[in-house]
């Protein structure tokens, strides 16, 4: 396989066609090179448009997003160079290293030990140096000491707990996958000001993403 093509490919095929034109997003697409953090078994797929399997085995459930999620995500958040980041569901660290090239520091959390031992190594040997990878259940919030100025959340929720938006900064963003197959909304909010109702939010797409393992139905924010 010709890797710089089917690069090339994707970005003009399925990445702009989405509405991608943020012409840093589009660059950073081929900076952090996304074959190094697809698994070896599906090393063929790692430029098409689907979401990656990261184990082996019927029951699980985790996956990379497709590329064109990622870089509409990356575009939308619009991540800064001083802005603290947080993920949750780390996978294969992918969307991390994304992230940690526009931020000042992202924590990226994930739920199973095999795949932060790989996000931990994949961001490591590509040269990332300002993302740490947490071993956590952050399905359902976070117990960050910090406020976030951006986070994304990289699995879908039934409903988005409020305890996420508490850890967002004045002006801060978050991304999220909310509701169930076959339909859920991919949305943004902002916190605008420090009051408790201080929030916008925009549907940006629909889609269908695999879920954040254990996710539950817990006291919602709705807008």
């Amino acid at each position: 396989m010709d890797v710089e093509k089917a690069r090339f490919n994707m970005i003009e095929q399925q990445i702009r066609p989405w509405d991608v034109l943020d012409l840093e997003v589009l660059d950073l697409l081929t900076v952090v090179k996304r074959e190094a953090f697809v698994p070896a078994a599906y090393s063929s797929l790692a430029f098409v448009d689907m979401e990656i399997p990261l184990l082996a085995g019927a029951a699980e459930n985790q996956h990379m997003l497709a590329p064109k999620v990622e870089a509409r995500l990356m575009q939308e958040l619009a991540v800064r160079n001083h802005e603290s980041v947080l993920e949750i569901g780390a996978g294969s660290g992918y969307m991390a290293a994304l992230l940690a090239c526009r931020a000042c520091h992202v924590t990226t959390v994930e739920i199973d030990p095999r795949l932060a031992d790989t996000a931990r190594a994949n961001l490591t040997a590509q040269g990332v140096l300002n993302a740490d990878v947490v071993l956590g259940d952050g399905a359902r919030g976070w117990s960050g000491a910090q406020g976030y100025d951006v986070i994304c959340i990289s699995g879908s929720l039934p409903v988005l707990p409020e305890a996420y938006l508490k850890l967002l900064n004045p002006g801060g963003r978050l991304a999220a996958f909310v509701g169930g197959v076959p339909v859920m909304e991919a949305k943004l909010i902002t916190r605008t000001g420090s009051g408790a109702g201080d929030f916008t939010s925009v549907n940006l797409f629909e889609t269908s993403v695999a879920p954040l393992t254990n996710t539950a139905t817990p006291s919602k924010f709705r807008f």
